[in-house]
């Protein structure tokens, strides 16, 4: 036991990367990296007490620096898409840096992914331990308005949670919407394939899509239509299927509006690999969830265990306010105004059956 620190690399001549390796006395680890606060691994037993990294990841921060698939990252401003890359604010319009076409895309060219943060490491009372994250976005950063203090903090707690708090306050009124990129497969990083999975997604509707994966505005209920995952649900069941969401997205790349009765913590999804054995339930404060099935992984190069990671891979699912809310007036604003505190919890608690 004790938080471990180690080189990762150098971002310049005198900026240091470092990787923290935070773990329980369940055999639980994670590892996260101050570049973009990545998780760079996170292994946990399976049902016959066999550990796995169940993330996936690169070999070597030359990795997390070139790819772009922000593998494990902290995403900022905003996560998701902004279609146009502009945002209106108090009646006044600010135009986004563009990284996906004319959208934006997690916050743009250098988003929080792509930044060092400042790290603390630290035990709390409970005796859990904790890693603390600093970033300061300043005023104009890919487009947005407002001096933004993040600070972000992971904690591996006893009974196999990995908890990631999120905070932030600005001296302008701006967008905030911060999750997390990582990308699952319980049966561990090298298994190639999340199809045999089983998810659930604690929603009854989904916030449809154009053809560029963006929002339209338009509202759908899950019921008879591939997008219901309210049971445990075999991932590949309906992934090749001719529905025209599946179709825009390749897959599954949507938005779920979860089933929520209040703002505490609740219920969000649940993923099972019948192969492990290994459950993973996922908890939050947030109103919504992008389901993302690694539609486009195509990476060979770096990539850990000198393995290659491809379309289907690993599974993600992004705790988030929903995609270009600012445009749809019946989404849950994304504005952070001066004076108050953004703060956001997600929690992936870790089972066996």
């Amino acid at each position: 036991m004790g938080i471990m620190k180690e080189v990762f690399g150098k971002v310049s001549k005198d900026k240091e990367v470092y990787i923290f390796t935070l773990c329980n006395e369940n055999s639980m680890s994670v590892k996260i990296s101050n570049y973009g606060g990545r998780l760079i691994s996170l292994t946990v037993p399976d049902k016959e007490g066999k550990l796995d990294d169940i993330v996936l990841g690169y070999k070597n921060l030359e990795g997390y620096i070139k790819g772009k698939f922000f593998f494990g990252a902290i995403i900022g401003r905003n996560a998701n898409r902004i279609k146009g890359a502009e945002i209106k604010i108090d009646d006044k319009v600010y135009s986004l840096t563009k990284n996906e076409g004319e959208n934006q895309l997690h916050g743009g060219i250098v988003g929080f992914d792509k930044v060092l943060w400042t790290p603390r490491t630290y035990v709390d009372d409970d005796g859990n331990e904790c890693l603390e994250l600093l970033y300061t976005s300043k005023d104009g950063e890919e487009g947005y308005p407002g001096n933004l203090n993040v600070k972000v903090v992971y904690t591996i707690k006893r009974d196999n949670e990995l908890r990631i708090d999120y905070f932030a306050v600005s001296d302008k009124d701006t967008v905030v919407n911060l999750t997390n990129h990582s990308y699952f497969n319980l049966s561990g990083h090298l298994s190639k394939s999340i199809l045999d999975h089983q998810v659930m997604i604690n929603s009854d509707r989904f916030t449809a899509n154009d053809r560029e994966s963006v929002p339209t505005g338009e509202i759908r209920f899950v019921e008879n239509t591939p997008m219901d995952f309210r049971k445990l649900t075999t991932v590949g069941k309906s992934i090749s299927s001719k529905y025209d969401q599946i179709i825009y997205g390749n897959g599954y790349d949507h938005n779920w509006i979860l089933n929520r009765k209040g703002k505490n913590l609740e219920m969000a999804a649940e993923v099972l690999d019948p192969r492990s054995g290994r459950v993973m339930k996922v908890y939050t404060t947030k109103p919504g969830v992008q389901f993302y099935t690694g539609n486009y992984l195509n990476e060979f190069e770096n990539c850990k265990g000198d393995t290659c990671y491809t379309k289907n891979s690993g599974l993600c699912l992004e705790t988030q306010y929903f995609p270009d809310a600012l445009n749809h007036n019946n989404f849950p604003s994304p504005v952070l105004k001066v004076g108050e505190n953004y703060r956001h919890t997600t929690i992936y608690k870790f089972l066996t059956i």
